[in-house]
């Protein structure tokens, strides 16, 4: 169930004076960890809440491999029957002992990628996909730069060390919240178990049995990089991305980092359960009709944020009016400062009251009105 700061207003009336403003107590301040870089990011507005050296070059290991299934689920699909090459074989680190001429599913090469952290299904993934490892190195580093990646650079599809292949927690976040939006990547990093082209395989993050609201995410480690860890995690539809980068404690630490972010932040929504917008109608066969907010996001608040919600419309429309017809704007404000402005559509329509009449002026008024659609929405003041 969404947490809704409860917003209601009855009457449509002037923007210059109908403002709903509420806040919440201040939190507390958000834990000490030992990660060398990390950040909390809202996954759907990208939003840091949270950040601890965030842009620094890091070796980022096997968090590698959520680029590299981005990078194949958007270019092949899930079903698509691989042969596995004899060079394909033996990569070095962790496996899932592929053998030469078997034939597998891109969907179970990434389980294997994902719960078995193979470096081999890695390199079958990224060939299949782009002829040599080479050129998928190319496709991840267009992506991530697609991505708005900032402090990354790939070289291989499985997170081994080298010169030229790192990124930051803020790049590795933003991938791992576009690797969430697709809904085969969102099953197989919050699959626990599976058997997949014959192998048994477990899920190396241990918050997905632990963590309440835990969908999934990607661990890695090298003696150079230390232990790195990328997840994602929901409660109230609050979806948040934490990532920390040589973290010795690192499943403590995104419990705790966790923990202060579902606490010290919610979100609001201009929705149909939160706020019920009404228009009075001049010589309707009814005397106010509905609007509502079309396309309003979450808008994310913390502890002891203001919030001000101010409709900018008319005080009132000429019948006839019809569903779907635009009514004017919606503006919500955190702290003095706009987050956002949301359109506002009439959700029903009313017809002409024939039996009602009306004035010379009411006339041209009613002309004027229907000629422009909508009056302009006050200023936001």
């Amino acid at each position: 169930m969404k947490r809704i700061i409860p917003v209601f207003i009855c009457m449509f009336l002037l923007a210059s004076t109908l403002t709903e403003t509420f806040s919440r107590a201040a939190g507390d301040a958000p834990p000490d960890i030992s990660a060398k870089s990390a950040i909390v990011l809202h996954a759907d507005t990208g939003r840091a809440l949270y950040e601890k050296n965030a842009g620094a070059r890091m070796l980022i290991a096997s968090t590698t491999k959520i680029l590299t299934a981005l990078v194949v689920l958007e270019s092949t699909l899930p079903d698509v029957a691989v042969t596995i090459k004899p060079e394909w074989t033996g990569a070095d680190g962790s496996s899932m002992y592929l053998k030469a001429g078997e034939k597998l599913t891109v969907r179970d090469l990434l389980y294997g990628l994902m719960l078995s952290s193979g470096n081999d299904a890695a390199v079958a993934l990224a060939c299949s996909v782009a002829g040599d490892v080479s050129a998928f190195a190319d496709l991840m580093n267009k992506k991530a730069q697609e991505l708005g990646c900032q402090n990354s650079h790939f070289e291989n599809p499985s997170g081994l060390d080298g010169e030229n292949h790192y990124s930051c927690a803020r790049d590795l976040a933003l991938i791992a919240a576009a690797a969430m939006k697709i809904d085969t990547f969102a099953e197989i990093a919050s699959t626990k178990y599976v058997t997949a082209a014959g192998r048994s395989m477990k899920n190396h993050n241990r918050l997905l049995w632990e963590y309440e609201g835990m969908l999934g995410g990607k661990t890695g480690y090298t003696k150079s990089a230390g232990r790195t860890l990328v997840t994602c995690a929901e409660r109230d539809e609050l979806r948040l991305i934490c990532v920390t980068l040589s973290d010795p404690n690192d499943w403590r630490d995104q419990s705790r980092l966790y923990d202060w972010a579902f606490s010290a932040y919610s979100v609001i929504g201009i929705t149909e359960n939160a706020q019920r917008l009404y228009a009075e109608v001049i010589s309707g066969t009814k005397k106010r009709v509905l609007l509502m907010a079309e396309g309003a996001r979450e808008i994310l608040v913390r502890d002891g944020d203001a919030v001000d919600i101010i409709p900018e419309t008319p005080r009132f429309v000429y019948a006839p009016v019809v569903r779907g017809g635009l009514a004017g704007t919606v503006a919500v404000l955190i702290n003095g400062e706009l987050a956002g402005r949301y359109t506002l559509k009439y959700a029903e329509t009313v017809r002409l009251d024939p039996g009602v009449p009306l004035t010379e002026r009411e006339k041209l008024k009613r002309a004027w009105r229907m000629v422009n659609k909508y009056a302009p929405p006050l200023p936001l003041r």
